[in-house]
């Protein structure tokens, strides 16, 4: 077979659902809610099927690196829309495109009743074309593109019911924090440009040893260093990483097939994919590695920390895909990049699975999204239970589970790792598998187990009771469906086939996932096939643990069977137990808890006082700054130039006035007397 593959296929992989956005966006009136949805679901099944196409060729040797359209020229700088596919990105493709297929089919039942049915089609296939473009980018300028565009349609998304205030703040506040990353992404790209002389990612990859040998001007400090810690400024915004993370958990307010969409496999694992490309710069320093460590541990750790008291099923499911980013971080950082991208793949399953199982509940719960009125939902949503404690048993890695092989490897990247701070990030990973237990198996026992809490009044805190007391019913979808609780028990119920089924077939990969692909991921040769500038690069040469991890690997059942002697799988076993003791044992435990250490509950509350922090010093800053900035440059200075420079004019034009009379008589005389003092000056000039 040709070792290329076809330009046309791969243009049609992202094409597909752009077109099908375009229709439902801009012809919803013409093809309706059933046009809408099948337009946009045949476009990223078509996307699909492609992908999977692709990936089988590129298994297979095939590979692209290509421009695809020069945009200009500004002279030695190219800039160019191409596709670099390797197996890295055909990888990717085929995540993005399943987990969008799922999130549009799911959606159908979802959003069915919800006024913005088509313009929300039209949103999340126009996301999942905006990322197809970022991964499949071969040049920063593409990737800047795609980078960009996920953070708009992520901020529609986000705000998609703008008549609610909360929704509004949410998306503006993921807005604002991601373009604090993107500054940090774009000077990043710059520096790149600017000593590498290209924005193509091969012929900057080329010149890594020269930039590794260069300083930023000015400084001591090596130019690559810099550089890379500004691309990774960039992924802390997308990929959420503290202290660029408080965007996320607000962002809840979409609603929830969105929040599978961006939160699992697409938008916030972006930065995860960009820093693994980027695999052949960050390796030439150690001081970017060690800072992307340590930022992944604290993410890790503290995020986890925060899922422990949150009440909303949504909320919890977010701090859990904070968390989970920070281990892939943790694992970038330590040159285990093609462990990080195998934790990405398995997360990217079983973190929508939990995120649709979670709007599986709401939809149940006639949209009460407050796990403190639930309770007892396993016989009355069979389907949903089992497949929510499939997630969860593969989040919290549970043996031979998808998300045990991934998590596993990363905890031992970790402890083989010699850089500064693995010490650290080691205890933090190690630390969270019994957080992340906990906080997991408190949602599943609160939601799916014990008493029936829904058959009684609403929780005094819960969103829904207070919003009753105020007299207003509470409105998840924005379309007048209140929240069916007016003085009488509602009864869950199973939700509709287009929601379970998503469930369903995303449920499969979240088990057997882990085992069939750690081999040929992290201990064969799949990142051999395709375009792969440095192969040894990408295993770590400088950083050896894979090579470590190898010699005790022996297969995917082995692995299994030998952790049950392990820390974490005892650890994570712990948090369980302690779960159930809590929420189903002993339920008046966690409000003595809460009432004996107040302070230690404030903070995980209040989420740090992140949210205060940022409001009291930045925001408030930012307005101090930007008044002053009005009144002393804008007033007092800019316009007072210009102002100035009227008046100027003004008074200019009126002296002129008197000169300009109008008489012929008046200018022969001006023009007498000017040729007068001329001929005077020459004679006078000439004497000398």
């Amino acid at each position: 077979m040709s070792t290329t593959l076809n330009e046309n296929l791969l243009l049609a992989i992202p094409l597909a659902p752009l077109a099908g956005s375009l229709i439902a966006g801009l012809f919803a009136k013409a093809v309706g809610r059933k046009g809408s949805h099948r337009v946009t679901i045949l476009g990223v099944m078509i996307s699909f099927v492609l992908s999977a196409i692709v990936l089988v060729d590129v298994m297979k040797g095939a590979s692209f690196n290509a421009t695809i359209y020069q945009w200009m020229n500004v002279g030695s700088l190219k800039m160019e829309i191409g596709f670099l596919v390797d197996s890295l990105t055909a990888m990717m493709m085929v995540i993005v495109t399943f987990v969008s297929l799922m999130v549009h089919i799911y959606t159908i039942g979802y959003m069915a009743e919800d006024d913005g049915y088509e313009r929300f089609f039209s949103y999340i296939s126009l996301f999942t074309f905006s990322m197809l473009m970022l991964v499949m980018s071969n040049n920063f300028l593409q990737l800047f593109f795609g980078w960009e565009a996920v953070g708009l349609v992520s901020y529609l998304l986000i705000g998609f019911y703008y008549t609610r205030e909360s929704a509004i703040y949410a998306n503006m506040k993921a807005f604002i924090v991601n373009r604090v990353g993107d500054f940090g992404f774009l000077l990043g790209i710059g520096l790149l440009l600017a000593f590498g002389g290209s924005l193509n990612y091969g012929e900057v990859f080329a010149q890594g040893n020269q930039l590794a040998g260069m300083t930023f001007p000015g400084t001591d400090w090596g130019l690559l260093t810099v550089a890379c810690i500004c691309l990774f400024i960039g992924a802390m915004g997308k990929s959420a990483q503290f202290p660029l993370h408080v965007w996320l958990p607000d962002s809840m307010e979409g609603p929830t097939p969105i929040s599978a969409l961006i939160h699992a496999a697409t938008m916030v694992t972006a930065g995860i994919f960009m820093v693994t490309r980027m695999s052949p710069l960050f390796e030439h320093s150690d001081a970017a590695l060690s800072f992307v460590t340590v930022i992944g541990a604290i993410t890790a750790l503290f995020m986890g920390f925060l899922g422990v008291v949150q009440n909303d099923i949504k909320r919890v499911v977010a701090y859990s895909t904070l968390s989970q980013l920070g281990y892939m971080t943790v694992a970038l950082g330590v040159s285990a990049y093609p462990v990080a991208v195998f934790h990405l793949a398995t997360h990217a399953f079983f973190k929508a699975l939990l995120f649709l199982g979670a709007g599986s509940v709401i939809i149940g719960m006639h949209h009460d999204q407050d796990m403190r009125n639930m309770g007892g939902l396993r016989k009355y949503m069979p389907i949903t239970w089992i497949t929510s404690l499939i997630g969860s048993l593969a989040l919290i890695g549970t043996p031979f589970f998808s998300g045990f092989y991934s998590k596993d490897s990363i905890i031992e990247a970790v402890k083989y790792s010699h850089l500064a701070g693995s010490g650290f990030a080691y205890f933090a990973v190690v630390a969270s598998v019994f957080v992340t237990a906990l906080y997991s198996f408190r949602m599943y026992f609160m939601v799916f187990h014990g008493e029936e809490r829904f058959r009684g009044p609403k929780h005094p805190e819960s969103p829904m009771a207070i919003e009753a007391a105020h007299g207003h019913g509470h409105d998840d979808h924005g379309h007048g469906h209140d929240d069916h609780d007016h003085g009488h028990a509602h009864v869950p119920h199973e939700t509709p086939w287009v929601v379970w089924l998503p469930l369903v077939l995303l449920a499969i990969p979240s088990v057997v996932i882990g085992a069939i692909a750690i081999g040929p991921l992290l201990y064969g040769d799949f990142f051999a096939h395709g375009v792969v500038f440095e192969k040894v690069i990408f295993i770590g040469e400088n950083h050896p643990a894979l090579h470590e991890m190898a010699e005790e690997f022996h297969g995917w059942a082995a692995m299994a069977v030998h952790s049950l002697t392990g820390l974490p799988v005892w650890l994570a076993l712990a948090g369980v137990v302690v779960a159930w003791f809590l929420y189903l044992k002993r339920t008046d435990l966690p409000g003595k808890i809460r009432a004996r250490f107040p302070g230690v509950y404030a903070l995980l509350d209040n989420k740090y006082y992140f949210d205060k922090i940022n409001e009291v010093v930045f925001a408030k800053g930012a307005v101090a700054i930007g008044r002053g900035l009005w009144k002393e440059g804008d007033v007092a200075v800019i316009d007072g130039i210009v102002n100035g420079s009227a008046r100027f004019v003004g008074w200019f034009a009126g002296v002129i006035r008197f000169l300009q009379s109008g008489y012929i008589y008046h200018y022969a005389f001006a023009m007498i007397i000017g040729m007068l003092g001329l001929l005077t000056l020459f004679v006078t000039l000439g004497g000398k």
